[in-house]
């Protein structure tokens, strides 16, 4: 049976959207005539707007099931299983293999140690339809609308973006700590700080600018953009430090040198940023990590040793390295 028509859903979050461009694009190239469309929440459809290996992307909460030669479930939900019956009779499916995560979490029996990214597992699960690693990263398409925004709102020097927040407190690195980051690479090294993040960030991104100084430097886009402006604006960043976050991915996506901090986060589960570089940070050797695959509202140990015995000092090392800055030259007398 010829495949003329394919759907591929995967309903959340940013991350993991970002990580199915990859797939998207394979499959373009599998398939280079096909009808191929993109089912995503309405909130993230933004994210996959401008993607040129897309023929559409359709909106869940308005979506009326359609028939189609392939579906490429990579959400493998109960209601991703219920659109691809009703949308197609061939199906790949991704293999979340909750099961290994669960003994990680809560036994510590790593059978998760290959580390592999999810991005190539979403490849795995299509594989029999002939679609193959091209050994590129993560796309992200911008407007010239977009980019414009960006440019008319930074100046040109040496930029950090800050990408603060995350939806659980514990892969979220203590905002006290950033700031003693921040101050530290501002009072030697001529940068500029773009503090990024969605509306549920914007509380702790004012209170994290009211803690750095000169305030200047430092650029609060929190909440105030959409999330392809604060892809352009990750764009015309020299490096990010991040936490385990969808912004970390959207990154990766434009090759922009990484520091990335883990807390209760590990590479077992495969989010790295994909084929970009990157420095991870993390507290090894705590026999609490990790206490869950997604993050959780506290430290279950209530002593938060995975981020608060994190090395401000090393922190920034990582960050002017990722910078390629040097200190500033004292002005001759």
């Amino acid at each position: 049976m010829a495949i003329e028509r394919i759907l591929i859903i995967r309903l959340s979050s940013i991350g993991d959207i970002v990580l199915t461009t990859p797939i998207i694009r394979q499959v373009r190239m599998r398939f280079p005539t096909a009808q191929i469309d993109f089912l995503t929440r309405a909130n993230f459809v933004e994210l996959l707007r401008y993607n040129p290996y897309l023929s559409q992307v359709y909106a869940v909460e308005e979506f009326q099931p359609k028939k189609y030669d392939l579906c490429i479930d990579l959400q493998n939900s109960r209601r991703s299983r219920w659109l691809r019956r009703k949308s197609a009779t061939q199906i790949a499916q991704y293999r979340k293999e909750n099961w290994k995560k669960f003994l990680l979490v809560k036994f510590k029996w790593n059978l998760l140690s290959d580390a592999v990214p999810v991005a190539l597992r979403y490849l795995e699960a299509c594989r029999a339809f002939g679609i193959e690693d091209d050994g590129k990263g993560c796309d992200i398409f911008l407007s010239d609308a977009e980019r414009h925004m960006a440019a008319q709102a930074l100046k040109p020097k040496t930029t950090l973006a800050v990408c603060y927040g995350a939806k659980h407190f514990t892969k979220r690195f203590p905002i006290e700590k950033t700031a003693a980051v921040l101050n530290a690479l501002l009072a030697k090294h001529d940068v500029q700080i773009l503090l990024l993040g969605g509306k549920d960030d914007a509380a702790l991104g004012e209170k994290l600018r009211s803690m750095l100084s000169p305030a200047s430097l430092v650029h609060d886009f929190s909440g105030k953009c959409s999330l392809l402006e604060t892809a352009a604006l990750l764009e015309r960043a020299d490096a990010v430090f991040t936490n385990d976050t969808g912004l970390m991915h959207i990154a990766a996506a434009f090759q922009k040198p990484i520091v990335v901090v883990f807390g209760s986060s590990v590479k077992e589960f495969g989010f790295l940023p994909f084929r970009a570089p990157y420095q991870l940070l993390e507290c090894k050797g705590l026999k609490c990590r990790p206490c869950s695959h997604i993050g959780r509202a506290r430290c279950p140990e209530k002593h938060f040793k995975c981020m608060q015995e994190l090395d401000t000092h090393a922190v920034l090392q990582a960050v002017v390295s990722a910078l390629h800055v040097r200190p500033f030259t004292p002005a001759s007398v």
